[in-house]
């Protein structure tokens, strides 16, 4: 297929050093830069992520899911302590 494309600058002087370095034609050298990069990101796409997870001991007593209501309350409790202190 042919067609025209507009090439950044530094990309233009990446493909004429590795021309140089492998002494290889522009569009040997375009075609294997283009289809490194498009494999290499369908290889790491492919890779599933996942979470690792750690016990936390056998019985949890906290609510992990009221956790910002807790730390909001004991930050009211302590407002309210230095509150009474003022007086």
């Amino acid at each position: 297929m042919r067609t025209t494309a507009t090439l950044d600058p530094e990309v233009e002087q990446l493909l004429h050093r590795s021309m140089k370095e492998r002494g290889l034609s522009f569009k040997k050298t375009l075609n294997d830069a283009v289809k490194a990069g498009l494999t290499q990101r369908n290889k790491n796409a492919a890779k599933p992520f996942v979470q690792k997870t750690h016990s936390m001991g056998a019985e949890q007593t906290f609510r992990w899911d009221k956790s910002v209501a807790a730390a909001a309350a004991l930050e009211d409790e302590e407002l309210v302590h230095k509150l009474v202190l003022r007086k």
